[in-house]
């Protein structure tokens, strides 16, 4: 195996036999970034995917995002829903990006014949996430462990179905190895359904913090439900997810405390230069 460093928006020149496109950074703070690479990364990078495969007749796999759907006024979604996206808000840069790469995955497929496979991954979270990754689940945990108020965006009432990260890998590979005639979008995800609040207090009991709630103004186009129906996953794949929200969310906490115990033990000069290149 050779591991290599490359931006998809340039083309790539490799021999493989099968390809897992999962560019892009799924958080809203990485991706409003530089909204406009954020679509080149989803909607160039699927193309120079696509020829690749195209070029070396190999499989591929793009994992594709719950975003699709917006906000969803199906619930729970189906991958027959059409989804309920504002194409113009801060979001859209992501969530029409991926929809745009799907477009484009199965125009290859009925243009080139191509074997394609697409999925749609809805929240994840696990060991390995940055602590400062942005998302909901490392920014509790984080804000818990070090004491810090939780800050919920909204009343907290609104909704997420959080699938571990194991489980997700299994998902993918098991995609990967269905038969030609298997393109998906399938949807990949946990159907247990939490509200944010919910999620709160299950990080502040766990980390037995003391830490108190804070609540702050709802950011935009910020989905108000979300949650997969998984039939088609448990019969293409014979999947669904095995790791429920406690068991998995201790094994991020534990993970979490090393890597703040870690950053506690370096000087604070350091560690100041170190956050400025994060």
């Amino acid at each position: 195996m050779e591991l290599m460093r490359h931006d998809v928006t340039f083309p790539l020149y490799v021999e493989v036999d099968e390809i897992f496109n999962l560019a892009c950074p799924a958080s809203p703070i990485h991706y409003q970034f530089d909204p406009v690479q954020t679509t080149k990364t989803s909607v160039i990078g699927a193309i120079n995917m696509l020829g690749l495969a195209k070029r070396v007749k190999a499989k591929i796999l793009q994992t594709s995002t719950s975003e699709v759907y917006g906000d969803p006024t199906v619930h729970p979604q189906t991958e027959e829903y059409w989804g309920n996206v504002n194409p113009i808000g801060r979001r859209s840069c992501y969530d029409e990006g991926k929809r745009c790469a799907e477009t484009l995955f199965f125009d290859y497929r009925r243009q080139h014949n191509m074997p394609i496979k697409v999925v749609r991954i809805f929240n994840t979270y696990g060991p390995r996430m940055h602590p400062n990754d942005g998302r909901v689940v490392s920014n509790f945990i984080v804000q818990a462990l070090r004491g810090h108020e939780i800050t919920i965006y909204g009343e907290g009432t609104q909704t997420r179905s959080f699938c571990y990260v194991d489980d997700l890998i299994e998902a993918l590979v098991r995609m990967m190895q269905t038969p030609s005639d298997v393109t998906g979008p399938i949807n990949i995800g946990n159907p247990h359904e939490f509200t944010i609040r919910e999620l709160a207090e299950v990080i502040v009991k766990l980390t037995g913090t003391k830490s108190k709630l804070r609540f702050q103004p709802l950011p935009s186009d910020d989905p108000r439900q979300r949650r997969p129906d998984i039939s088609e996953a448990k019969l293409a794949l014979k999947w669904e997810p095995k790791i429920q929200l406690r068991e998995g969310l201790t094994k991020t906490i534990t993970y979490f405390e090393n890597i703040l115990r870690k950053e506690a033990s370096v000087p604070a000069r350091v560690s100041n230069l170190v956050s400025v290149h994060v």
